[in-house]
């Protein structure tokens, strides 16, 4: 129940995380004026990495522990969906949007950054379906504890 519990936690963080960066933050870098985005930019991916750096990471890990030693009242569909869509997310932040953030290192682009925002929904509707599920699979890992 402890994995699942800190699987839960990483999950729901990251879930908040991405709500705020694309519904607040990913939208007002077109207001950074254009002297200072190079810095804004860089100082972005520093502060953000030592946010969800560690939170991705033990999500991952723990996803793939859940998968492999699942909690009584936690399906296999359930943890195997759930390590699915750990991989759908890091594949799309690896393969997407770093290489967008890093077009975005010099100067200001609006083209990349409407492709950085867009782009980006598909983490933000991954986490929340991930945050649903493992909000799904606790409810049920606490009902086999149930007398």
């Amino acid at each position: 129940m402890t994995l699942l519990l800190i699987h839960t936690a990483a999950t729901l963080a990251m879930f908040g995380v991405i709500l705020v960066v694309q519904w607040v933050h990913y939208p007002l870098f077109r207001h950074v004026g254009t002297a200072d985005y190079p810095t804004y930019q860089a100082e972005h991916m520093r502060r953000i990495t030592a946010i969800v750096g560690p939170l991705m990471g033990v999500e991952l890990v723990t996803a793939g522990l859940l998968a492999w030693a699942r909690p009584a009242g936690v399906l296999a569909g359930q943890a195997w969906a759930g390590l699915l869509l750990v991989g759908l997310i890091w594949g799309t932040t690896a393969l997407v949007q770093v290489p967008l953030h890093a077009a975005l290192t010099d100067e200001f682009d609006r083209a990349t950054h409407r492709r950085l925002v867009r782009t980006n929904w598909v983490r933000t509707v991954a986490w929340g379906l991930r945050a649903g599920l493992v909000l799904w699979m606790l409810r049920r890992a606490a009902g086999e504890g149930a007398p």
